[in-house]
């Protein structure tokens, strides 16, 4: 079956939901605060708030060039296993929490565990997909992200009907049952080697040193890291933003938000995946041109945001930053394949990772207290004015000499 035609795509279909669990588990807790709040009023203040949730990130960005480094040296089915299981298991505790401290420190063990999925999950991929089916099975595979984020929305709905100590429990329960489908079904794929090659065992810190050496690799890193700015502004504060703007209470805002980008960002992957895999045919820019025409898109995105208080302007900002996000998000670990070759992929990308998720803790610290200042919607639409210096530098800095880098 390893082997088979459509395996890549059982692959993709597998970690699928093992994304759309990364993501559900961390986002759930932005829209259970209300809830959560009631037992802890030490998230009453949006400052402590805005700590608990880069905690997350500030160990998670710090794990990202470790855990890439690890997924290209061990076998990355047991690496996602065992990272599924315990951030699952984590999960399950939150909702035996009973004060600010334990969720803190919960949530920082959950930064150390899912870290180590994305760069296995997507150097897996991009080793069972060539450069024909490349951008759109990463983009299939990031759309289980988006999903993740949509149903984490509902968080503040299922613990209103029930309570916040279950959604933890049968999310975290969910997660550690379906590890057990991966160990069945999951398989490695490693490159095969020229015949002849002796295989040596890599010093741990020459893969990183390799990819650090590449100037490509550090357009890619700033072009990457930047537009995660408003991308982890969008998964943690649009909710609140909502129900600012729109006067609802969250369990209304926040499903509307988690949805509207959702659903978007999905058809950005859907658009963006199959004309990138064509345009890279004609056009060894292609990946790039199709990832600045999706970032274009979220800058009127950010400013209508931001500025807008109408419920139409909003859905339909959030609308077309979703899309453009989703054709971003599908080509980044794409266009990493035309610099970086496949035994150094995971580390490439795991730092990567890095610089976006430390973007994204110091952006969520930041409109943590831009939010008890009042001045949540105006820093949304001064987010859009990196964005624009990140598609120009894309454009002038960077030029692939291959479609997919061998070595």
């Amino acid at each position: 079956m390893k082997n088979g035609k459509y395996y890549p795509w059982i692959v993709v279909a597998l970690l699928w939901f093992v994304a759309l669990l990364n993501y559900l588990d961390r986002q759930m807790l932005a829209t259970m605060r209300p809830a959560i709040q009631q037992q802890l009023p030490a998230l009453e203040s949006a400052t402590n708030f805005g700590r608990l949730m880069a905690i997350f990130l500030w160990i998670y960005g710090l794990m990202s060039p470790v855990s890439g480094i690890i997924a290209d040296r061990v076998n990355r089915k047991y690496l996602i296993v065992g990272s599924l299981f315990v951030w699952s298991a984590v999960t399950l505790l939150m909702g035996y929490a009973t004060s600010f401290n334990q969720l803190y420190w919960l949530r920082a063990i959950m930064g150390i565990s899912e870290a180590l999925y994305i760069p296995a999950g997507l150097s897996l991929i991009a080793d069972y997909h060539n450069t024909g089916t490349r951008s759109l099975a990463v983009g299939i595979h990031m759309t289980g992200l988006y999903m993740g984020q949509a149903l984490g929305g509902f968080g503040a709905t299922i613990a209103a009907a029930f309570s916040w100590q279950q959604t933890f429990h049968w999310f975290g329960l969910i997660g550690i049952a379906y590890s057990l489908v991966l160990i069945l079904f999951l398989r490695e794929c490693r490159p095969v080697a020229d015949p002849g090659t002796p295989d040596q065992k890599t010093p741990f810190f020459r893969g990183i040193k390799g990819v650090l050496s590449l100037l490509p690799f550090w357009i890619i890193f700033l072009y990457f890291s930047i537009p995660s700015i408003p991308g982890w502004a969008i998964k943690n504060w649009l909710p609140t933003l909502f129900a600012g703007s729109l006067q609802v209470p969250m369990s209304e805002a926040g499903p509307l938000a988690t949805i509207s980008t959702a659903i978007s960002c999905f058809m950005g992957v859907i658009i963006g995946g199959p004309l990138s895999d064509r345009w890279i045919q004609r056009n060894l820019k292609g990946r790039l041109y199709t990832s600045a025409i999706g970032l274009s898109l979220t800058v009127p995105a950010l400013l209508f945001l931001g500025l807008g208080n109408a419920p139409v302007f909003l859905v339909a900002a959030a609308f077309c930053f979703g899309v453009g996000f989703g054709m971003f998000d599908a080509n980044n670990m794409p266009i990493l394949c035309q610099f970086v070759p496949p035994k150094s992929r995971a580390t490439a990308y795991g730092l990567m990772n890095m610089g976006g998720v430390f973007s994204g803790a110091v952006i969520t610290d930041f409109l943590g207290r831009s939010t008890d200042a009042g001045h949540l919607g105006r820093d949304f639409a001064l987010i859009s004015l990196v964005i624009v210096a990140a598609i120009i530098m894309l454009l002038l800095c960077l030029t692939p000499r291959t479609g997919d880098c061998k070595e």
